[in-house]
């Protein structure tokens, strides 16, 4: 479709030395003939001489016009055959193309259609050439197709991928089969006749690789939701045990212990110091109890809510890290009846962040806020500590920020991890609220 390879080469006919050798025999003849003329009656050997000439001149243009005519021949015959195998080597060029390349007119009439088009779409070259390009799209899209063309050429855009947003689909001609394409477009003008030429690949088996890769994704997902929830569950089970059943044990212990130092008389110093012990040492392990049981799962988180229990675990971190916490309820902050899954999803999200700052932030001040509104819920930690990195965030053993940001995205949210404006780190997490709680919400 080159313009330089279609227009057929001018044969040279006017050299600058034929040019000035007709200019200057044309004006011999005329002065000879002319003084023939004034003469002829006093000198007549002047018009023989000019008869000769005449002759001479007149054989030797028609011999320059002959060798100029066989040598422009000869030139238009090597140039033709220079055009012809350059346009064969082309053609085989665009045939030997493993993408299917399709040109079509301004009336998308194709007038290109090579070997690997036939194959794509199981159509041979001949039938294809002078047909509508819409026979080989589904019905559905040929009318919005034929838009997109014309509004691509009327932006100028020398070129462009097709497809960006939307999957693409192609219709083979043989069998009626639709398929997925990916394709990009160009347009050239050549005398004044516009052209555009579709690159397109079947991609068929990619988009089927793809979407089996995305339903085992899925599944996998699925499966890591149910293995958190079982997680949890088990982990409730176990804090009640401990919280009520070892619990119960070990005050009963207490009670017991205090009855004997109040029977241990004044003389049995031994044993009120070995008692004394036992009972410091039975209260460090109910703190003990009641610590794993609040880290398993803490039962205010149920029985109060999460806000309460968010607040908590804030406060049992300032005191535990040495790191000055503010917490605050935003705007919007009524998450009464939350269902179980979104508040374990925000309690974890800001339990592992704390532990997050307690390990690596190397930080003085931690803020946290927890808020709701139309759009959902927002928490946001942040620590004006050494920052996040990249290499932080690439990280394989970084288990934590993915098991966050899974558990996040299964509740149909997103986390965002980067860096904070005070130089520290940033976490902010955003999750969707039910119908129900975003009329509250919005109330």
């Amino acid at each position: 479709m080159t313009s330089a390879l279609r227009q057929r080469p001018s044969p040279r006919w006017l050299k600058p030395w034929v040019i000035a050798a007709g200019i200057a025999g044309a004006l011999g003849i005329v002065v000879l003939n002319f003084s023939a003329a004034q003469f002829a009656e006093n000198a007549p050997w002047l018009a023989a001489t000019d008869l000769v000439v005449d002759l001479v001149i007149l054989g030797a243009g028609i011999a320059a016009v002959v060798r100029v005519a066989m040598s422009a021949e000869a030139e238009t015959a090597r140039m033709q055959t220079v055009l012809d195998a350059t346009q064969a080597r082309l053609a085989a060029i665009v045939d030997s193309a493993m993408d299917a390349i399709i040109t079509v007119d301004e009336s998308q009439r194709i007038v290109l259609f090579n070997r690997a088009a036939e194959q794509v779409f199981l159509c041979p070259r001949d039938e294809a050439l002078g047909t509508a390009l819409d026979r080989f799209l589904p019905a559905r899209f040929r009318s919005a197709h034929r838009g997109h063309i014309e509004q691509f050429g009327r932006t100028g855009v020398t070129s462009r991928r097709m497809g960006d947003v939307t999957t693409l689909w192609g219709l083979r001609a043989g069998t009626g089969e639709e398929f997925p394409i990916e394709a990009s477009i160009s347009q050239a003008t050549e005398r004044e006749q516009r052209y555009y030429t579709v690159i397109l690949r079947d991609v068929t088996v990619r988009k089927q690789h793809e979407d089996e890769l995305r339903r085992r994704q899925d599944e996998l997902r699925t499966l890591s939701a149910q293995v958190l929830e079982a997680r949890e569950e088990e982990k409730t089970r176990i804090a009640r045990e401990l919280h009520d059943e070892l619990g119960q044990l070990l005050t009963a212990m207490t009670m017991d212990l205090g009855w004997i130092q109040e029977r241990i008389s004044a003389d049995e110093t031994g044993l009120g110091a070995k008692v004394a012990r036992m009972a410091e040492t039975l209260n460090q392990t109910v703190a003990s109890v009641r610590r794993i049981a609040a880290d398993l799962r803490p039962l205010m988180l149920d029985d109060l809510g999460l806000p309460d229990a968010a607040a908590w675990l804030v406060e049992d971190f300032a005191q535990r890290s040495g790191v000055k916490c503010d917490f605050r309820l935003g705007p919007g902050d009524d998450l009464a009846g939350l269902e179980r899954t979104l508040a374990n999803t925000v309690y974890r999200a800001l339990q592992e962040s704390l532990t997050n700052i307690a390990r690596h932030a190397q930080a003085r001040n931690a803020w946290v806020l927890l808020a709701t509104d139309a759009a959902g819920i927002r928490l946001e930690i942040e620590d004006d500590g050494r920052g996040i990195t990249a290499n932080d965030l690439g990280k394989s053993r970084s288990l934590g920020l993915k098991g966050m940001r899974e558990r996040v995205s299964y509740a149909g949210g997103t986390l965002e991890v980067g860096r904070a404006p005070r130089g520290g780190t940033r976490v902010t997490l955003r999750l969707p609220l039910n119908s129900a709680q975003q009329k509250r919400a919005g109330a």
